[in-house]
């Protein structure tokens, strides 16, 4: 059976997104970005929230993104090459290959996905994420933790939700940044 894992990015204090939405107080860093590709290498399919798709969604629909480097031509041919689905109500199409559109999160489907994959899943956007954890779905969480606090915004965890988890693994890097990888158990 296939894992599905939760992958963000977070805040020393817990946030994916500052007060007014904003995340690009995630400096660029190649040594995590290649890490970050690493991660992403064996994952078949990513289940994204509508944001969280139009952000990522760049990386096949503008080519001179993968042009800019070897790490991001490689980060680019990573994400095109996993299946992606989209859980949207307000989008009527979706302009990347290997995309479905799903209006609603059916935790059902999400667990016979999960039964039949050939690799491994990620799950990404917090509210999107938020459903899976509450469902009991997501069986790991890997967090980059980023040397900054903004002081409020959206949780990078569902607040509401006990969780358990246990520490599998953790990485330090030059800039900072932490990454911890733990396996989720609800309550």
């Amino acid at each position: 059976m296939a894992k599905l894992i939760y992958v963000t990015n977070v805040s020393v204090d817990g946030y994916i997104e500052d007060e007014n939405g904003v995340f690009a107080w995630l400096p660029p860093d190649d040594e995590v970005f290649t890490f970050t590709t690493g991660l992403l290498r064996s994952v078949g399919t990513f289940l994204y929230g509508r944001r969280l798709y139009e952000s990522m969604a760049v990386w096949e629909t503008d080519a001179a993104l993968a042009a800019q480097s070897d790490l991001t031509a490689d980060f680019a041919s990573v994400w095109q090459a996993a299946d992606k689905i989209v859980y949207s109500t307000t989008l009527t199409a979706v302009p990347t290959r290997a995309t479905s559109l799903e209006r609603r999160f059916d935790p059902a489907a999400v667990q016979r996905l999960k039964a039949t994959a050939g690799s491994d899943i990620t799950i990404g956007g917090a509210d999107l994420a938020a459903q899976a954890i509450r469902a009991g779905l997501v069986d790991e969480c890997q967090l980059l933790v980023w040397p900054t606090a903004v002081g409020g915004g959206k949780p990078g965890l569902p607040t509401g939700v006990r969780t358990n988890l246990t520490l599998l693994d953790e990485r330090r890097f030059g800039n900072g940044v932490v990454f911890l990888r733990y396996r989720a158990s609800p309550h």
